[in-house]
């Protein structure tokens, strides 16, 4: 088992070094690729500088400009198809809202059997840090509105925080998967779903960002909404839609 993390990052110089160095001290050998947006905050330039000193495990993809948090994705886990020696990828924020500690746990969750790994907030066990009670229920109305469209029980639809198989990744066409958004989570496991994987939920603890600017905005929200809505006719109306659309 060798895994790569692969964490989109844009203006997030006040928190990539401190991220990339505790995942890199896990006891869990993983390397990291970080894919900038073209950050004018200088985020590239401290990544080669960890990449320097890590230059097996660290790995930066500079794109010429930012187009959104799924394009990188898409960059970014293209990239990890290419690698045949990883058989696991991660997605993670860069902001430190997802905890490298909870990551371990994650890890040692994996099996054969399981194609995706999520990490939970809404579940016993998981837990959200410092945000307003405003912002917790946007969340949960986005992911109680988000499981009746792909009509699914799972309990986190808009987190980032995953674990792929490298066999899901190779069944799904992820250029199919176009949200740029954070509405790029759900449409990912609407992506899975469709290719059968086996999901696993596994509680995290999210933590608020304590540096940096939120990428959270109303074009976001409303991708997201006019997305999903559409998700749910789609489904209901052409059933076998998805499989033709996703799935190699």
């Amino acid at each position: 088992m060798k895994i790569l993390v692969v964490i989109p990052t844009y203006n997030e110089a006040e928190s990539v070094t401190s991220l990339t160095s505790q995942i890199l001290s896990l006891p869990e050998n993983v390397d990291i690729l970080i894919v900038d947006d073209d950050s004018p905050d200088g985020t590239a330039r401290l990544v080669k500088e960890i990449a320097r000193a890590w230059p097996e495990r660290v790995r930066l993809i500079e794109r010429r400009k930012k187009t959104g948090l799924g394009g990188a994705y898409r960059t970014g886990l293209g990239w990890f198809l290419t690698q045949t020696q990883y058989t696991h990828a991660v997605t993670m924020d860069a902001d430190l809202s997802h905890r490298p500690i909870d990551l371990s746990a994650m890890i040692s969750a994996i099996t054969p059997t399981a194609d995706l790994i999520m990490g939970v907030r809404w579940m016993p066990g998981g837990s959200i840090v410092n945000w307003p009670k405003s912002r917790q229920r946007l969340s949960k109305m986005g992911t109680s509105y988000a499981r009746w469209a792909l009509k699914s029980p799972l309990r986190d639809l808009t987190g980032g925080f995953r674990i792929y198989s490298r066999p899901l990744l190779e069944r799904i066409r992820l250029n199919s998967v176009t949200s740029e958004g954070y509405c790029f989570q759900i449409e990912m496991v609407r992506a899975a779903i469709t290719a059968q994987a086996r999901i696993l939920e596994i509680p995290i603890t999210f933590v608020e960002r304590i540096n940096g600017v939120s990428k959270m905005s109303r074009s976001i929200v409303i991708e997201a909404l006019i997305k999903v809505t559409g998700w749910a006719i789609e489904s209901r109306l052409r059933p076998n839609a998805d499989k033709l659309h996703y799935v190699k």
